[in-house]
């Protein structure tokens, strides 16, 4: 019957998990209070387990968030320009002072809550999370109290260092041989017996991720082909290892329910003779799953575990399923053997573990007075939990915009347990510190030529989560959603469904000109009360909204490919190409990441899960993938106008801190060869012809290209293009359009493209009337050239509908008005009080 229900379950989230509602109509700007919304668990796709409790968003310490709300699909296809913004010159936010302690209340309730106040989907240490043999009683002699304490306080020190040694080992004294990770090759791999190819031996890894179609040549695990207690799954070290534990997961699938319940150990060094894990004199059993998902570790003795080679054999499974496990083995080169050992990393000396909330503050405080003439750190809000959201921001002016450079950003930790991307941003953080300081030429042109703004965790809470049990143990969803079990990658405005709602009410009506296809305002269901958006989300879009923006990327973990928008397919089909009109430019963005990615560049490396990425060169657009509702990328692309990719960073979303160095190698020219694609394209400053002013939201729209943008408060834009040659037309309200031929080229600079707009002369005329100004003579010309072009037309519409009758030369209004022009004419020249006459009297009657 369980069975049943859960495959019911699971059903039901492949059909219904990526649907939503939206509202439609006509809405207007409100505020908004944000600290009252009521949440409800939402369906998420990695894991077949979610919490099913109701909590409040409600905090006391939820950040003020601009969300702006106007009219949706009808008014996009009404309106001729887009709603003004609100962003200002300014564009930073205070500086956080790092020296200042954590709130007490915030301390208390992240760090020392009781087990009952923790949410259902982290609650509590499970006294199976780690469990190890029973040592043998002699090793307890070795913890003895110092003489110095009186002798009844004995016992008491003895009952403290027991579960610090048993129950809560350290796990970074016992890093993963690698299957996880694909440290370890498949050829390592082997079994007494497999079921198919898709459940091989090589498919025996910690967290991988089946295909969806039962019977893929991608499951999730290693299933034996018969059920007996002969069965096992071999892992070769390759060298001699000393072998501290297992961690043990079941079967990865959306169809079957398999998990070990107890298993053997074996170690060898030449598969001949195999020595078991021994719990004092008896053989070890270990206790395994109780579910598919929730890894658990066991830990060896000390004596007889170094060998090269370990087997896992089950001994009871699952009443109704099979033997099926995927696991991960621990252990490090025998010291005996260090000269074996090969050296692995990066030359840069920087500081390669895992930071918590703390310990980034610790950090991030670290680099600043390093580096305090580039650097300022800023916070954009509060998660759920209080803990701030911090920016490193890197210029050579920090703290505010200069004209003409571009802001950049980089967003790590939308799911807080794909920690690489986090660490990578600290790491990254540093490096551009130390190497601006030893006078690095490409780092000194970056930071002067760049804003750069790191945000190494936008889901602190869901970080917390998955720190606290470590990298191996937090399986693969334990700390992917906010406190309040929200998946923060689906959580923005849906505005691909507003935009193609008013694309087919504009095919319907046969006008595709008023027709806004960028800076697509929020709908009012997504800014109300009740509204399903998580306090990170909003601190984020305030971010978004306040800095402009031309260029990001977001990291996340679990794969190795780079995807772009669009990332919702338009039909609501599972998956289907769904490019934007910058296609081509989001695919450059894409490869050049990809491309210099030392893993994903490997022809050699084989698919994390159950996907092949690298018949599409490690790029794929979004939708392609699978669809996503209320992405990032598309509401950055929609909403704003910086160009959002999503970076799949590894096969393992929490890696060891063993391996930070390596993945740090990786990804380090990546991460700088795409912060230097925001100055590819075009860039310049728009400007009143008459004041030299910057003018503030003009439309930039480049021909063929069916998305623009627009300037910010100082005049200056950015317009990211491939090389090429453009026509480029620049509008204004109350200005005169401009268009001009602009060049890209292959180089390193953007191509400067400035324009200065005229006024129109109902712009100019409207001015000089609110000031009580003169008239100066090319308007008045350009007034009396519009006054007969009009009377042409009047006096035709009149004949028109008079046939027989011939109409008087002019209307009366119009003889009296000319008579008055040509009275002050007589003068000799234009009285002003003449000049301002005739403008009211035609600004009155003849302006449509």
């Amino acid at each position: 019957m369980a069975q049943s229900l859960y495959f019911t379950f699971v059903l039901s989230c492949l059909i219904c998990g990526s649907y939503g509602l939206v509202s439609s109509g006509t809405t207007t700007v409100r505020s908004v209070d944000y600290n009252a919304t009521t949440v409800t668990p939402i369906e998420r796709r990695d894991s077949t387990t979610k919490p099913s409790t109701t909590q409040s968003n409600k905090s006391t310490n939820a950040p003020a968030v601009r969300l702006t709300s106007t009219t949706t699909s009808k008014v996009l296809t009404t309106t001729t320009r887009p709603p003004k913004t609100t962003t200002t010159a300014n564009y930073s936010f205070n500086t956080e002072d790092l020296n200042e302690g954590i709130d007490k209340k915030v301390e208390k309730r992240v760090w020392n809550k009781e087990p009952e106040d923790e949410p259902l989907e982290f609650a509590k240490w499970s006294t199976r999370s780690v469990k190890a043999v029973k040592k043998p009683k002699k090793i307890w002699k070795k913890v003895k109290k110092p003489k110095v304490l009186p002798k009844k306080r004995k016992p008491k020190v003895v009952k403290k260092s027991k579960p610090k040694i048993i129950g809560r080992p350290s796990l970074p004294e016992c890093p993963p041989l690698g299957l996880e990770s694909l440290r370890v090759k498949d050829p390592q791999l082997r079994a007494s017996s497999y079921k198919r190819r898709g459940l091989g031996p090589h498919r025996g890894r910690l967290n991988i991720q089946s295909g969806i179609e039962d019977g893929d040549i991608y499951d999730g695990a290693w299933c034996a082909q018969y059920e007996d207690k002969k069965q096992w799954l071999e892992v070769d070290a390759r060298r001699p290892t000393r072998f501290t534990g297992v961690i043990l997961q079941g079967r990865s699938s959306i169809w079957s329910w398999d998990f070990i319940l107890t298993y053997k150990v074996q170690f060898s060094n030449d598969t001949l003779v195999w020595q078991p894990a021994m719990n004092g004199t008896k053989e070890a059993v270990f206790e395994g799953n109780q579910d598919t998902e929730t890894p658990v570790l066991a830990l060896f003795n000390e004596s007889a575990t170094v060998a090269r080679y370990i087997r896992i054999n089950p001994q009871s499974w699952y009443e109704n399923g099979t033997i099926c496990l995927r696991a991960e083995v621990l252990g490090y080169p025998n010291n005996i053997y260090a000269w074996q050992q090969t050296e692995q990393g990066t030359k840069d000396k920087l500081d390669f573990r895992h930071h918590n909330y703390k310990e980034m503050r610790k950090l991030m405080k670290s680099v600043t007075e390093a580096c305090p003439d580039i650097t300022h750190i800023y916070s954009i809000g509060k998660s759920h939990m209080g803990l701030k959201m911090y920016v490193m921001e890197i210029s050579d002016h920090p703290g505010k915009h200069e004209l003409g450079e571009p802001e950049f950003r980089y967003v790590a930790g939308m799911h807080g347990n794909e920690a690489l991307g986090r660490e990578l941003l600290l790491n990254l953080m540093q490096y551009i510190c130390q190497e601006y300081k030893l006078g690095n030429q490409r780092i000194v042109r970056l930071v002067k030529e760049t804003r750069i703004h790191l945000l190494p965790s936008m889901n602190p809470d869901g970080y917390e989560m998955a720190f606290k049990k470590g990298s191996e143990l937090a399986g693969w969803a334990l700390g992917r959603y906010s406190y309040q079990g929200i998946d923060m990658n689906h959580n923005f405005a849906d505005l691909n469904k507003v935009m193609w709602d008013a694309i087919e009410f504009d095919f319907q009506n046969n006008d595709k000109s008023k027709l806004i296809n960028h800076y697509i305002p929020i709908p009012e269901y997504y800014t109300s009360e009740d509204a399903f958006v998580a306090l990170e989300t909003r601190a984020v879009i305030n971010w978004m909204q306040n800095i402009p923006f031309v260029l990001s990327a977001n990291l996340h973990g679990g794969e190795l490919v780079v995807t772009y928008p669009f990332d919702r397919t338009e039909d609501w089909a599972p998956h289907d190409d769904t490019p934007t009109p910058d296609n081509s430019f989001f695919r450059w963005l894409a490869t050049v990441y990809a491309s210099t990615n030392q893993v994903m560049s490997n022809p050699d490396r084989r698919p994390c899960h159950n996907e092949n990425f690298q018949r599409y060169n490690n790029i794929i657009n979004g939708a392609n993938w699978h669809t996503v509702q209320g992405s990032m990328n598309d509401f950055s692309y929609l909403h704003t106008n910086c160009f959002d990719v999503t970076v799949e960073l590894s096969c393992d979303k929490f890696p060891h801190a063993s391996e930070l160095p390596i993945e740090w190698e990786n990804n380090k020219e990546s991460l700088l060869i795409y912060m230097e694609q925001v100055h590819r394209g075009l860039k310049g400053v728009i400007r009143d012809k008459d004041t030299e002013a910057g003018i503030a939201d003009a439309i930039i729209k480049v021909d063929d290209i069916d998305h623009h943008i627009r300037s910010v408060a100082d005049g200056d834009y950015w317009r990211l293009l491939n090389p090429g040659e453009y026509e480029v037309t620049v509008s204004a309200e109350g200005y005169n359009p401009s268009t001009r031929m602009c060049r890209v080229m292959y180089e390193h600079y953007p191509t400067i493209c400035d324009f200065r707009l005229t006024k129109t002369p109902k712009q100019r005329l409207k001015e000089i009337l609110a000031k009580g100004g003169k008239l100066p003579k090319d308007l008045q010309l350009r007034l009396r050239q519009l006054r007969l072009r009009k009377l042409r037309a009047s006096t035709k519409a009149i004949n028109s509908r008079l046939p027989g009758k011939r109409p008087p030369t002019s209307p009366p209004t119009a003889a009296r008005f000319s008579a008055n022009e040509e009275s002050c004419a007589a003068v000799g020249k234009m009285h002003s009080t003449c000049s301002k006459n005739i403008g009211k009297m035609y600004f009155s009657k003849f302006i449509v």
